[in-house]
């Protein structure tokens, strides 16, 4: 063969055979860079949706009162002789409280005892007088405006004697009210007049005031917007109302434990309050012996007695906020995610409301949805107690800051409200 027809061929194979190996590398690199992009199913915890009836039940911040706070006043002028109480401590009904200078009124009782028996003597004269000249007159021995002036001093001796006798009633009331009493069971305040000071009329009359502990009133407020979704989930049934709205209120004492007498609303206003937007409700509650509850004390509210009929609950951390919204995570029967939006109601202890987007039987994703996109493969795995130990004490701190924070806001408000019931 020629050698120039020869060694162009040979060329073109030996460049084949440099070219072929890059080629089959360049191909297993391709497929598996594929392989390595290609994700694996994500590991997540899920829950079982159940339609189920839950008590609703609505948290406010409070602030306690007493039921009759009554103003100690002496109703005579005098001077104070003596307090009878320590201040502050729990007094009973009918307890004397102070003690004002009794000699005066002594005196004037005296007084108005010798003035009744003077005219009681007057009366028995004109009555002694009146009988001789009777049976006189209706023998017609003496005239008759003898009988008539004796009838008329009679009348006036015993008119004089109801003054007299009324004066004596006067005077011993007033000889009774230099002793003061405490009308009620309630605690003491610190007294406003000290021993030796002249007590007068007026606003000199006030010495101090008695709280009425047992029962005691708890005060909080409901705004508008609440107040109005409350209405507008009875009216379409997604809640109900216990009967005759006889709410059951509990209280919760700063401590977190729970107040052992319940109690029930009494007052509601006509009228919403122009400073603070709310409704203020008054509840009433048993306080036995006066030592639990004291006036002032900022305390939490449940109202419980209503319910959510065939509810969806979810954990609050299996829902997710979007730009559209709200949405979950929902497993389909073939093991893939769906995006689902779905609209959130109130919160319920560590879980939402879902009032519409799920419906019960379907399996939500509770932990690992931050992973998951469309139509990703899931791998079902239980949960971590340890994860959820942890959840369950962040959840603790940040309710403990959020009780801080709305006690130092509510310290400036009259009747403030724990807006849980979003």
């Amino acid at each position: 063969m020629n050698k120039r027809v020869l060694w162009p061929r040979l060329h073109t194979f030996a460049r084949s055979l440099v070219v072929i190996p890059f080629l089959v590398a360049a191909v297993g690199c391709g497929e598996s860079q594929q392989q390595a992009t290609t994700p694996g199913p994500v590991d997540v915890t899920v829950m079982k949706t159940e339609a189920r009836d839950t008590p609703v039940v609505s948290e406010f911040v409070a602030k306690t009162a007493s039921s009759r706070r009554v103003e100690i006043r002496s109703r005579v002028e005098g001077f104070l002789e003596e307090r009878l109480y320590t201040e502050g401590e729990l007094v009973q009904p009918g307890q004397p409280l102070f003690q004002m200078d009794r000699k005066p009124f002594e005196a004037q009782l005296q007084a108005a005892k010798a003035e009744l028996a003077q005219q009681q003597a007057r009366m028995e004269t004109a009555k002694a007088n009146l009988d001789r000249v009777k049976p006189l007159a209706e023998q017609n021995a003496v005239a008759k405006k003898e009988l008539d002036d004796a009838q008329g001093v009679y009348r006036e001796a015993a008119a004089a004697v109801e003054a007299a006798g009324a004066r004596v009633t006067q005077t011993e009331l007033d000889l009774g009210y230099t002793t003061i009493y405490s009308p009620v069971l309630g605690l003491s305040s610190y007294a406003v007049k000290r021993e030796g000071a002249f007590i007068g009329f007026g606003t000199e009359s006030l010495l101090t005031y008695v709280a009425q502990i047992d029962p005691m009133w708890v005060e909080f407020s409901v705004s508008e917007n609440m107040l109005l979704r409350k209405r507008s989930a009875l009216k379409a049934g997604t809640m109900v109302g216990p009967p005759d709205e006889n709410y059951v209120v509990e209280i919760i004492l700063a401590d977190g434990s729970v107040y052992p007498e319940t109690g029930k609303i009494t007052f509601a206003d006509a009228s919403l309050s122009e400073e603070t937007g709310t409704f203020l409700i008054r509840a009433e509650i048993a306080n036995p012996g006066g030592q639990s509850l004291r006036p002032g004390m900022f305390v939490r509210v449940n109202l419980i007695g209503a319910s959510r009929p065939s509810a969806i609950l979810v954990p609050q951390r299996a829902v997710q906020q979007g730009a559209k919204g709200s949405f979950v995570w929902v497993v389909k029967e073939d093991g893939t995610a769906e995006f689902r939006p779905v609209t959130v109601g109130p919160w319920h202890d560590d879980n939402w409301f879902i009032d519409e987007g799920l419906q019960a039987g379907e399996t939500v994703v509770v932990d690992g949805a931050l992973k998951l996109r469309a139509g990703a493969q899931v791998n079902i795995v239980e949960p971590d107690p340890k994860e959820d130990d942890a959840a369950n004490q962040d959840k603790s701190e940040q309710d403990d800051k959020k009780d801080d924070t709305e006690k130092a806001g509510a310290e400036g408000a009259e009747t403030p409200e724990k807006a849980t019931d979003k």
